[in-house]
């Protein structure tokens, strides 16, 4: 990062960030793409770019876009969202297609079908290829732009054992982020066509993401795509053993074979609130977030080593006995 060249990227002048987006672009199977900030501006400017003002977007009930972006699409573009709730997080044409609003003056306009992969509320659970490939079918049917929200997408295709582009080559656009299972400090990518992306460039500008000498992170995020894919399956396993640890003592609901990538959904049976008992954990250097009502969230990632895991294990079970 501080030997990374630089220029001005609001004039498409900073030549390390052009390395990025082609690269990014070319692994994920889409024709260009666009370094933003973070995951939520990738988002909300894919969102955008995708639509008008007025327009319905259908998404699961637990998607990021719906719970961790403040309100982002009704207040920045003028658009409304419509949730479906579903087991694990994994939206079907059974469950999407009544939800398309036919043509009336009095409805908004459905024109996007989005999905979260790997889903973070699902505790990181995967979309099956074929899943994607029918709902893919019916956006086209319909006539509707299908999106991915896939900040955790290289999780995805580690545990599907596929090249990224076979997910995401399928949708209209695609964001994803550099800085969560790859590691980089910071920074996002959303991913499309080249009009597409000539759009976004605009919004992202509009949004205030138009960045200048930004090949200084730029070029963490093209180390982590150049050398942290590979090492994503270390994440999935050290996560599956924390699951089984804690999932043996009983003192936790706990669904070890749950656990496909890098998260842990650990549910608490103490009367113990989810905020005491990260604030708890906290105290003894292990750091959880808070979850929902009784649960919390452990992500493994590569700052984590096995030995880390089993010292993880062993403060949690210590402070589950401790509310007993």
């Amino acid at each position: 990062m501080a030997e990374a060249e630089v220029g001005d990227d609001v004039f498409e002048g900073d030549p390390t960030v052009k390395r990025l987006e082609e690269a990014a672009a070319g692994l994920l199977g889409q024709e260009a793409a666009l370094f933003v900030p973070s995951g939520t501006m990738a988002n909300q400017v894919a969102l955008r770019m995708l639509t008008r003002a007025g327009d319905e977007i259908i998404c699961e009930v637990g998607a990021h876009i719906v719970n961790y972006e403040v309100a982002a699409a009704s207040v920045l573009s003028g658009l409304q969202l419509s949730p479906i709730e579903s087991p694990g997080g994994i939206l079907t044409p059974e469950m999407v297609e009544p939800r398309i609003r036919p043509e009336n003056i009095h409805h908004p306009n459905t024109s996007v079908i989005a999905l979260e992969n790997t889903h973070n509320r699902a505790g990181g659970n995967v979309y099956p290829l074929e899943a994607i490939w029918s709902l893919r079918e019916l956006a086209r049917t319909r006539g509707l732009q299908f999106y991915l929200d896939g900040a955790r997408v290289w999780n995805a295709a580690a545990y599907l054992e596929v090249p990224v582009s076979e997910i995401t080559s399928r949708f209209d656009a695609v964001s994803v982020c550099f800085s969560k299972g790859l590691g980089a400090p910071v920074g996002s990518a959303v991913a499309s066509t080249r009009e597409n992306i000539k759009t976004a460039r605009r919004i992202r500008k509009m949004f205030g993401g138009g960045m200048r000498q930004v090949g200084i992170i730029a070029a963490g995020a093209l180390y982590a795509l150049e050398n942290n894919l590979e090492r994503l399956i270390d994440d999935h396993r050290r996560a599956r053993v924390l699951a089984e640890n804690l999932a043996d003592t009983g003192l936790f609901e706990m669904a070890p074979k749950s656990v496909l990538t890098n998260i842990v959904v650990i549910g608490l049976k103490s009367q113990v609130s989810e905020i005491e008992f990260c604030s708890a954990l906290e105290s003894r250097g292990v750091l959880l977030v808070p979850f929902g009502r009784a649960r919390i969230r452990a992500v493994a990632h590569l700052d984590i080593g096995d030995e880390d895991i089993d010292e993880a294990s062993r403060v949690i079970i210590d402070v589950a006995r401790s509310y007993l």
